[in-house]
C-alpha cells in the first residue's frame, strides 16, 4: 500500500515539524476518515490543542482519507493536516495507510467522530514515553464514559468479553480492547506485519503486540457522545464476530488441544461400553443407547474442533503445532489415499453386514443398536479426519499454486 500524500494548502498552519526533510517528526497522529465532516475540524483542533501544551513536541496530523464524498479532505486541509488517501476500503485499512505514511517515531490515532478525549492526546504520549513502551491504550473502561456514548451491549457484555479473552489466551493485562485511541512506536508496529483491513484491526493490533512480548501501558481516559445525526460505522454483531474470529483464529493450540481431548474421551468412553454394556450406577443408568449417542456426538465435536485447529496451522504463522498435528498435516497423499480407501472399504463391510443380519432375521426389527452405535463412532470419527486432512491437502496445492 503506497497513498499519495496530500499536502495542506499554501498558506493553512500546519502541525510542527511537518516538514520530514528538515525536522524530525516526534509523532504523527492520524485520522481515519470516511465522511466525517460535521466533526473532523473540532477533532483536528482538540488534538492540536493537547500536544501544543508540550512546545518541544515535533507532531503532525494526518488524516487518512477512505474515499470521503462530503468535505472532509478540504476540512482537513483547511486545518493543517495532511491528506492521505487510501482507496482500500475499511477502517483497518485506513489506519494501515495512515500509518504507513507516517513520519513520526510513534503514531497515535483515534476515530474523527468526536468521542474520544482527544485532551489525552499529550498524556497517551508522555505515558509512551515515560515507560519506553511499544503501545499505550487510551482506555474507556477505566475512564469517564457519559451516558449514552456506549451501548449498554459494548459496555457490559462485547468488550469485557472480548477483552478477557485477549487477557487469557495471550496473557494479557489489558481493560479495554476495542479503544481506538492509541500510540504505537512506529518500528514495533511495523514489525508486527498487521493486515486487517476491518474493525478486527483492533484486536489484531493488540494480540500481535502481546505475541511479540511488547511493552504495552495504559491510561484513563474516557468516551462522549458523537454528533446525534452521525450514522455510526460500527456493526455491533457483524464486527463482533469478526473480534471473536480473529481471536479465535490466533489461538489454535486452544482448538488443538481441547478437540483432541474431548475426541480421545468420549472414544475411551465409547469403548468402554461396548465392554460393559448398560449398566446401572445407583439411580443412574449409564452407557445405554442415550450415553452412546451423546458421546458419538462429543467425539465429532472434538473431532471437527481438532481439524479447525490443523486448517489454521496450515496458514503460515509463528504458532507451532503438535508433532502428531504436524504428520497428520504433512501425511504423505499416497498415505492419505489408502487412508480413504480403507474406510470406505470397512464401512462398506458394515453396511452389508447389517443387510445380511437384517435379511437373516426377516426383514425384521434388528435388536443391534448399541453395537452400531459403538460403530459408528469409530468409523465416523476417523472418516471425518480424515476427509478433513483431504480437504486441508488440497487447500494447501492451491496456496502452491
Amino acid at each position: 500500500m503506497n497513498p499519495t500524500a496530500i499536502q495542506p494548502a499554501p498558506g493553512t498552519r500546519t502541525a510542527p515539524a511537518a516538514d520530514a526533510a528538515t525536522s524530525a517528526t516526534a509523532l504523527t497522529f492520524v485520522f481515519p476518515c470516511l465522511n466525517e465532516e460535521a466533526s473532523l475540524a473540532d477533532c483536528i483542533r482538540r488534538v492540536r490543542a493537547s500536544l501544543e501544551a508540550d512546545p518541544g513536541l515535533a507532531y503532525e496530523i494526518v488524516v487518512a482519507d477512505n474515499g470521503s464524498t462530503d468535505r472532509s479532505r478540504e476540512i482537513a486541509l483547511e486545518h493543517g493536516a495532511r491528506v492521505v488517501p487510501v482507496a482500500e476500503r475499511g477502517y483497518g485499512a485506513a489506519l494501515r495507510g495512515g500509518i504507513d505514511a507516517a513520519r513520526g517515531t510513534y503514531v497515535m490515532f483515534a476515530d474523527a467522530d468526536s468521542t474520544y478525549l482527544y485532551e489525552d492526546a499529550l498524556p497517551l504520549y508522555q505515558k509512551a514515553i515515560e515507560h519506553d513502551a511499544d503501545m499505550a491504550i487510551a482506555s474507556r473502561m477505566i475512564g469517564r464514559i457519559e451516558d449514552g456514548a456506549m451501548p449498554p451491549l459494548h459496555r457490559h457484555l462485547g468488550t469485557p468479553v472480548l477483552t478477557g479473552l485477549i487477557n487469557l489466551f495471550f496473557r494479557g493485562k489489558l481493560t479495554d480492547c476495542n479503544s481506538g485511541f492509541r500510540c504505537l512506536r512506529k518500528t514495533a508496529y511495523d514489525s508486527w506485519d498487521i493486515r486487517s483491513n476491518g474493525m478486527e484491526f483492533a484486536s489484531e493490533l493488540l494480540i500481535k503486540a502481546l505475541k511479540n512480548n511488547a511493552r504495552t501501558v495504559e491510561i484513563p481516559s474516557g468516551l462522549a457522545c458523537g454528533p446525534a445525526d452521525r450514522v455510526a460505522h460500527l456493526r455491533t454483531w457483524r464486527d463482533g464476530m469478526r473480534h471473536l474470529l480473529f481471536i479465535l483464529s490466533e489461538k489454535p493450540q486452544l482448538f488443538e488441544k481441547l478437540g483432541l481431548a474431548i475426541a480421545l474421551l468420549a472414544s475411551v468412553l465409547q469403548l468402554a461400553s461396548a465392554f460393559t454394556g448398560p449398566i446401572a450406577l445407583g439411580a443412574l443408568h449409564v452407557f445405554d443407547v442415550h450415553s452412546q449417542s451423546l458421546l458419538l456426538l462429543a467425539g465429532l465435536v472434538g473431532a471437527q474442533l481438532y481439524l479447525f485447529a490443523c486448517m489454521l496451522y496450515v496458514q503460515p504463522r509463528s504458532d507451532r503445532p503438535m508433532n502428531l498435528t504436524k504428520r497428520l498435516i504433512d501425511m504423505n497423499e499416497g498415505t492419505l489415499f489408502f487412508v480413504l480407501l480403507g474406510l470406505f472399504a470397512v464401512i462398506g463391510l458394515v453396511i452389508a453386514g447389517l443387510v445380511v443380519a437384517w435379511g437373516l432375521a426377516g426383514f425384521s426389527g434388528l435388536e443391534v443398536v448399541n453395537t452400531l452405535l459403538v460403530a459408528i463412532h469409530f468409523l465416523a470419527l476417523p472418516s471425518l479426519f480424515a476427509l478433513g486432512l483431504l480437504g486441508i491437502h488440497v487447500l494447501k496445492k492451491q496456496g502452491r499454486g
